[in-house]
């Protein structure tokens, strides 16, 4: 099935075509660990997870190389340990084992690869003293900044011209550099600051170098795609493409992909204004992983999405309706998954995930109506196939609809035993009072040949 993106260079929805299909090649920004993710930052990994599965889907799981990075070395991780007295190792280590367990808890894949940016000073420094030699680039006291009137492209990204990038305001101990839109390769070491020996002077990277370095080193480059959240387009990945172009005189990658803000009451989410709530807040007020990735897959990928307590509670019906539909055939074998033709052609479509959860309601109408065990086979391996591309329907059905319960499953067990126990006493006036309890708190019985199992009411 062809795949189709749109493409933040060319401002168009393009074919995919990677260079060599056998190596496709995918780098998304990661985070800068210093603090706990917010639900907002989770929208990248989840988004850039459902096309890493498309890939590999499309191409073969092993023809895929998918690189994430981690921000190390950064001025508010510098801040964070000496706040709190510790060794900046200490602070991100912590934060990036945090970032690990939060992506994975909504169901992220591990990246093919996970460079470090301090595992990559020596190819950050080598990159830089190319971009000197060529003249793009030029040290003074404060560091070495790239020289932006010296690439006439600058801006092609981000759609900005020249004359409104020189009119930019200087920052603070950038005082010598040339131009106010000329961005820092490389700080000068300061004291009590951790620095690396260079030809160009001792110091530390700026952040946009980081990850033209790291591309390098672990993709080479051009790359078939490079990803992140929109608020990256500017100034991080124009002065990605700037250097990196600048160095190598190709293109650093083929396709240039950016998901939209997550907001909260229609204003960005970020730690500076305080609006933020974090995906373990949200779990600990009991919602599930999986649910949390719905939300973030709810509209597409392009768009701003609103967070809020009625998304999450669509999306957990949502989910309760295709958990139920799987519930309905546990007993049922289903071999050769292979998601169908259409819900394929939906995320190929742009990682289309609205009309791709359509056709995953589709599958459940056709799984819930399955009367021959043919049908019901095939129903249920093309609901759980597709499901895996979207990265849903992981667990089991029964424990899904426990956990949605919390504490009170196990009441909700308790009365259901009580209920088959009614029933085979042919005591139906209990087994009747027993069914009413349960729906009162919103859960269906479901009786069955092999027992009765119970989900959360539609």
């Amino acid at each position: 099935m062809p795949i189709s993106l749109t493409n933040t260079l060319t401002r168009r929805k393009e074919p995919f075509a990677p260079a060599d299909p056998s190596r496709v090649t995918l780098y998304v920004c990661g985070p800068t660990v210093y603090n706990y993710p917010h639900i907002g930052n989770m929208r990248p990994p989840v988004v850039f997870d459902v096309l890493f599965r498309l890939l590999r889907h499309t191409y073969g799981e092993s023809a895929v190389i998918y690189a994430r990075n981690y921000t190390d070395i950064d001025d508010k991780i510098i801040a964070k340990a000496a706040a709190e007295g510790v060794a900046i190792e200490a602070v991100t280590e912590k934060f990036a084992n945090v970032y690990k367990e939060d992506t994975g808890a909504l169901g992220v894949l591990a990246p093919t690869l996970t460079p470090r940016a301090t595992q990559n000073v020596d190819n950050m420094i080598a990159l830089i003293q190319k971009l000197i030699d060529k003249g793009a680039a030029y040290a003074v006291p404060s560091g070495v900044y790239f020289s932006v009137a010296a690439d006439p492209d600058y801006g092609k990204l981000s759609g900005r011209n020249q004359d409104e990038l020189q009119a930019g305001a200087r920052v603070e101990g950038e005082d010598d550099k040339r131009h106010p839109s000329d961005f820092a390769l490389w700080k000068a070491a300061k004291p009590d600051e951790p620095s690396w020996e260079a030809p160009f002077g001792a110091g530390r990277p700026g952040w946009h170098i980081e990850c033209s370095a790291m591309i390098e080193a672990e993709l080479g480059s051009p790359i078939d795609i490079h990803g992140g959240g929109i608020d990256l387009v500017f100034p991080h990945h124009e002065n990605e493409i700037a250097q990196s172009e600048s160095a190598h005189d190709h293109p650093l990658a083929r396709v240039w992909m950016h998901n939209g803000f997550l907001t909260m009451d229609a204003t960005k989410m970020s730690k500076s204004l305080g609006n933020v709530i974090t995906p373990r807040d949200l779990m600990e007020q009991g919602w599930q992983g999986e649910t949390l990735r719905w939300a973030l897959l709810s509209a597409h990928y392009k768009a701003p999405l609103d967070w809020n307590e009625d998304m999450m509670r669509q999306a957990q019906a949502a989910l309760d309706r295709l958990y139920g539909a799987v519930l309905r055939l546990k007993d049922v074998k289903a071999d050769d998954l292979e998601a169908p033709a259409a819900f394929v052609e939906a995320l190929s479509d742009d990682l289309n995930t609205p009309a791709a959860m359509a056709e995953l309601f589709a599958l459940a109408t056709a799984a819930n109506v399955a009367k021959k065990p043919a049908d019901q086979a095939k129903a249920k391996a093309e609901l759980l196939a597709a499901g895996a591309l979207m990265g849903v329907l992981a667990d089991d059905p029964e424990h899904w609809f426990r956990a949605s319960f919390g504490e009170q499953a196990a009441e909700i067990d308790a009365l259901v035993v009580e209920r088959v126990a009614a029933r085979a006493a042919k005591n139906y006036a209990e087994s009747d009072r027993i069914r009413d309890e349960l729906a009162t708190r919103g859960v269906e019985v479901m009786d069955g040949p092999s027992g009765s199992t119970w989900r959360r009411k539609g």
